[in-house]
């Protein structure tokens, strides 16, 4: 699905996505992945949203921004609040919602200048 219009930019943007993938840029990712307007970080949250750790989210601190989605699959799911409190003591302020929200919400933010980061997991393939 696209998503937006074409723009020139340096600034990563969703430009689709998959069950299995996001084109960030236009370049497809498969896989579990952190993003900001400048980084992409993949094979982030290996385990999935199922094997999620507190070090994957101790991980999302480094990326040094005020907002961070989490884009959970095809579906909204909550990750234990144990697992949020690295987040919480960073004071990054975090929407959980589905990958596909995940995704058009950064791409708002990001275009409004904002210092967001997505961390998008991927169900399974079956």
């Amino acid at each position: 699905m696209k998503l937006h219009q074409d723009q020139l930019t340096s600034i990563n943007t969703v430009t689709g996505y998959g069950i299995d993938h996001v084109l960030i840029n236009k370049i497809r990712h498969d896989g579990n992945l952190l993003l900001t307007a400048d980084r992409v970080v993949s094979g982030w949250a290996p385990g999935g949203f199922t094997g999620l750790s507190v070090e994957d989210l101790v991980e999302t601190c480094a990326l040094g921004v005020e907002i961070l989605l989490i884009g959970t699959g095809r579906k909204q799911r909550f990750p234990a609040h144990a697992l949020l409190r690295p987040l919480i003591e960073a004071r990054i302020g975090f929407e959980i919602m589905d990958l596909a929200a995940a995704c058009r919400t950064f791409n708002v933010l990001v275009g409004e200048g904002r210092s967001v980061g997505a961390a998008l997991l991927f169900d399974p393939v079956e």
